[in-house]
């Protein structure tokens, strides 16, 4: 504390560091959720603004909505916005409790007839969501929708019996994949580095490692991209990269990179900052709002990303 009793000020960024112009571009353009989330990482912030902030999305059903995930608008709660949500709360380390357990009371009453999850519930029809991700009636389970929900509760230890058939789900839908797509595969990877059953994770692991390479999936020269294709129904140029997969060095998929792979895939994120202090999303853009949105999400990452390997960004 200072002399008049307030609290010292965080540590200000150097000017013109990546930080310092992101911090610039969030203040200018982020919703007030993203702004907590930016203070709270990079500034010194607290966990409670982030919590308060977070907590404008959730529905009594226990579950999030309010167009949490820019894709898909309206109040109605979905599987994807509460993935979000869990995500959010685990980043600031409140990822249990009377919340979670809210939580899993909504992810039992959206699951499928396997206990799984489905992308996207049919109470989205009739407010706007974007047209990669349609509304039908009887939706399929997802492993995009499941993987990242089961693994940050396993990591949180949190255990409800929601998680026993959903785990079980995750674990034949990755041992199944004979191909698949890269944000199927960020959802596997998200729910291996924290399953409970860590050789078995290794093990898959390994295998859906092979599976990107042989599959071109991760693009692994920026100065070559021709060279990897884009996956079917994703925007041009959207490609996926090995900082998209591996997130942090600790990360199961980073065994799947050479040192130089990895490095060469940092720089590519590093440059990919904007001259407004923003970080571009890569995939399909189909409204105006959802795409200013998006954008602040987007940077939070690349700064915690660059980071996590080690990168300055201050």
């Amino acid at each position: 504390m200072s002399a008049t009793g307030a609290s010292p000020l965080p540590t200000t960024p150097q000017p013109c560091s990546p930080l310092a112009r992101a911090e610039h571009f969030v203040w200018l353009t982020a919703r007030v959720l993203e702004q907590r989330r930016f203070a709270h990482h990079f500034l010194g912030g607290g966990a409670d603004p982030v919590e308060t902030a977070l907590d404008a999305y959730r529905n009594e059903d226990g579950g999030y909505g309010h167009a949490l995930e820019p894709d898909l608008r309206g109040p109605v709660s979905q599987p994807l916005h509460t993935a979000h949500a869990l995500g959010v709360l685990d980043s600031v380390g409140r990822c249990g409790g009377r919340r979670v357990e809210r939580v899993c009371r909504y992810l039992t009453s959206v699951s499928t007839a396997d206990g799984a999850l489905p992308a996207i519930s049919p109470s989205q029809r009739g407010y706007p969501a974007a047209p990669f991700v349609p509304v039908v009636d009887d939706p399929p389970s997802d492993l995009l929708a499941t993987g990242p929900v089961v693994g940050l509760l396993h990591r949180n230890e949190v255990w409800h019996a929601w998680l026993f058939r959903a785990t079980d789900f995750c674990w034949q839908a990755i041992g199944s994949l004979r191909t698949s797509h890269p944000y199927e595969v960020e959802a596997a990877v998200a729910f291996l580095d924290s399953a409970p059953d860590r050789p078995r994770a290794e093990a898959a692991a390994d295998r859906l490692g092979r599976l990107v390479r042989e599959k071109r999936l991760a693009a692994l020269d920026p100065d070559r991209l021709d060279a990897f294709p884009v996956a079917p129904g994703y925007a041009p140029g959207e490609h996926h990269f090995p900082h998209d997969f591996a997130r942090t060095p600790g990360s199961l998929a980073r065994a799947w990179f050479t040192d130089d792979e990895m490095n060469r895939s940092l720089d590519f994120l590093a440059d990919a900052q904007q001259d407004d202090g923003g970080w571009p999303i890569r995939w399909r853009q189909w409204a105006q709002g959802p795409a200013l949105e998006a954008r602040p999400m987007v940077t939070i990452e690349a700064l915690r990303t660059l980071r996590a390997h080690g990168r300055a960004v201050a």
